[in-house]
């Protein structure tokens, strides 16, 4: 749970090794050519200083919110890096997708690799070929809004790759409410990328972001199982709540 706020970035915990802070929607992870306020991590320097630039142990999407980690030291990186690369970290996300899965726990076990079927040079989809993949989902709440069927779900990437709980859900025809590039149509992405995404469009999308908040994350620190968490933003709870 956020504990303080700080005006770059909502503070989840800090000590002297690590700085845990929660990333707002809209915001991406790496140096962009904007001001130094554009980028996650170039507000991080911001926050530390000259001194300590910190390394990102996690990213996530830009239209993604969440927990995100900050180690200020090599020592702290190295641990929390080999947890990361053995599988250890348990991530928990939440998502709001589109239908009514048919069972309330259930699991993608699908390979993910390049879509060279679509004109967006990012987009993955499930391939033979691709890297093996695994996503734990459970249901934990059925709604409808507007007449249309919705379901929040809690999401367990066991790997972590590119797109990988969006590619999954689309998969099982459940897509990311709000998603401009696995949801309704990849031609919302291109329009939004190219500033020409027009008022109907953004009122087809439901909500201005994807639904997906990267919940919590589980590792040891500092010799001891530590967790993590964040509430998911206004906009992301209005939708199931209200």
């Amino acid at each position: 749970m956020t504990t303080s706020l700080d005006p770059l970035f909502p503070i989840i915990y800090e000590d002297d090794s690590l700085l845990v802070l929660h990333k707002p929607a809209d915001l991406v992870c790496h140096p962009t050519k904007g001001d130094v306020y554009s980028s996650l991590i170039s507000r991080v320097r911001l926050y530390l200083g000259e001194a300590n630039e910190g390394q990102m142990i996690n990213r996530i999407d830009r239209e993604t919110s969440g927990v995100v980690l900050i180690a200020k030291n090599k020592e702290t990186a190295r641990s929390l890096r080999l947890q990361w690369e053995a599988r250890e970290v348990v991530k928990i996300y939440h998502a709001i997708s589109y239908g009514w899965p048919k069972e309330d726990s259930f699991s993608v076990e699908k390979p993910l690799g390049k879509d060279i079927e679509s004109e967006v040079a990012i987009k993955d989809c499930v391939r033979r070929d691709g890297s093996p993949s695994f996503t734990g989902f459970r249901v934990l709440k059925r709604f409808e809004k507007n007449r249309s069927k919705f379901a929040l779900l809690e999401v367990c990437p066991r790997t972590g790759r590119k797109h990988q709980i969006r590619i999954h859900l689309q998969y099982l025809g459940h897509s990311i409410v709000g998603d401009k590039l696995y949801g309704l149509n990849e031609q919302f992405y291109l329009d939004l990328v190219y500033g020409r995404l027009t008022d109907d469009q953004r009122k087809q999308l439901l909500l201005p972001f994807h639904a997906l908040h990267a919940r919590s994350v589980t590792l040891t620190h500092q010799d001891q199982e530590r967790t993590f968490a964040s509430e998911a933003e206004d906009w992301f709870r209005s939708f199931h709540e209200g």
